[in-house]
């Protein structure tokens, strides 16, 4: 019997923030960790329309960290270009990417149409949508059962997974591969996202498993976050002041984690007296609509503490609280001049409904726009964060006015000191590092890593990297060569 060559690349995340696509070659067998959207600016967006660097139908299973688009949002693409493999998510994973999915679609199709209306192309590559409605409800049938935290998975003969919480979003993992060799077994741990231990609603990070290779994020690989109280105090006063001027508190939220956590805080300032209990607050998402109620069916992913206080006093129910689902619901909060706190996708500023409220409100000086969360590089929230004087919205150049806050306690993303935590001290033969600015969180983690006597390296997009090289078991009753 011989064991083929194990190979990784990257496909996606390689040197960048977003994409995460990673492959798995044994011999002529492959599988797939995640197959998620580029995303930012234009440059980033026709990356989505390439080729994959691989052949779709050669995928056998998709192995799926977590419901965050840059994770998820090209699978569609990928069931249409021929996979035909399992996808293996664990339950609420599986929920929260159906409705992920089909809102890029919609939005894929939105944009085409409008590209068309104008008369200009979306992509040289594509005059129409990456993908359609139809196509992201294709792919939701090659969902296999879910998967259970702590349970090891058969995947393709000899290889077997095991999700582990990664504390990132609900349902999230990092996914540890084993592959059996003839003397003993290769480990590949996939970090996926890492959350920030201590959080209200999610449990901590479990802590990195042994492993020989471990392929890790590094979206703050170079910084510390701030501490979550301060942050905390931040958004009251920054929501206080802005209602004391008369102003609307535009909040750009991811649809996932992000936005019920804010809910979760904001119901937190009512209680304990720092926000005014007739403030109205807006959910102008369908997503995170969708999102908080997949919450309310998966108390298995709580917190303890949390699980009791949901049953105690729902702060997805706090008074004054308005879902907008339609379009129509949506357009009305544009005619609300202030004392509103509206929360809204996308997080980066890329699409959705948030365009159109920065657009009726990053001009007025008595307003405020609250930034909680990463903006990737080329993306519109980014370049109000860098300070940009005038953006350009639907076509319409936009003065930025209202004041601007950059609150980053709040990330879903463990910092330079929770990701060392994470990875522990335990013998790694490399860590690859990925899920991150080259020349920020990338080379701080290396230098961290080499600083503790641990091999690492940064791939490049589609590099072959060696794991393991073919091994020949001697023959019936042939001593092995010494």
């Amino acid at each position: 019997m011989s064991i083929e060559k194990i190979v990784y690349s990257c496909h996606g995340a390689a040197r960048e923030v977003t994409g995460s696509c990673h492959l798995l070659s044994f011999g002529d067998r492959r599988v797939l960790i995640d197959c998620g959207l580029f995303q930012g600016g234009h440059e980033q967006e026709r990356a989505n329309f390439e080729p994959f660097g691989f052949d779709p139908a050669s995928i056998e299973v998709l192995l799926l960290t977590h419901a965050h688009l840059d994770h998820c949002g090209r699978i569609p693409k990928l069931v249409r270009e021929g996979f035909r493999g399992r996808i293996l998510a664990t339950a609420a994973t599986r929920d929260l990417a159906r409705i992920v999915m089909l809102d890029a679609a919609g939005l894929q199709e939105e944009d085409a149409r409008r590209a068309q209306r104008s008369g200009r192309r979306r992509d040289e590559a594509s005059s129409g949508p990456l993908y359609t409605l139809e196509d992201a409800l294709h792919a939701m049938d090659y969902f296999a059962d879910p998967v259970a935290y702590d349970t090891d998975v058969p995947v393709i003969d000899g290889v077997h997974a095991r999700f582990q919480d990664a504390g990132h979003i609900l349902g999230s993992a990092s996914i540890l591969v084993t592959m059996e060799q003839a003397a003993e077994p290769l480990r590949i741990l996939f970090s996926g996202d890492l959350g920030n231990p201590g959080r209200p609603i999610l449990r901590s990070p479990v802590p990195a498993p042994d492993a020989d290779y471990v392929v890790m994020e590094t979206t703050y690989g170079d910084r510390p976050h701030r501490a979550l109280p301060d942050s905390v105090d931040e958004l009251y006063r920054a929501v206080k002041q802005t209602l004391a001027r008369g102003g609307n508190v535009i909040i750009p939220t991811f649809a996932l984690e992000r936005a019920q956590e804010i809910l979760y805080y904001l119901h937190r300032g009512v209680l304990d007296g720092q926000l005014s209990a007739h403030t109205p607050v807006f959910m102008d998402s369908p997503m995170a609509i969708s999102a908080t109620e997949i919450f309310r069916r998966h108390p298995e992913c709580f917190d303890d503490a949390f699980r009791k206080e949901l049953g105690q006093d729902d702060p997805f129910a706090m008074p004054n609280l308005h879902f907008s689902r339609d379009t129509a619901e949506s357009m009305a909060i544009n005619s609300i001049e202030g004392g509103a706190i509206i929360l809204a996708g996308s997080g980066m500023c890329t699409g959705g409904r948030v365009l159109h409220h920065l657009k009726h409100n990053l001009w007025r000086q008595h307003c405020s726009v609250i930034f909680v969360g990463y903006a990737a590089n080329g993306s519109l929230a980014r370049r109000i964060v860098d300070g940009a004087r005038s953006v350009r919205i639907f076509h319409e150049d936009i003065h930025v006015n209202a004041q601007i806050w950059t609150i980053n306690g709040f990330s879903a993303h463990a910092d330079q000191a929770a990701l060392l935590d994470w990875l522990g001290k335990a013998s790694r033969k490399r860590v690859l590092l990925v899920h991150g600015e080259y020349g920020r969180g990338m080379q701080a983690m290396k230098a961290c890593l080499e600083k503790l006597g641990i091999a690492c390296q940064i791939p490049l997009a589609q590099e072959a990297v060696v794991l393991a090289e073919p091994i020949e078991e001697p023959a019936s009753g042939q001593m092995p060569a010494s």
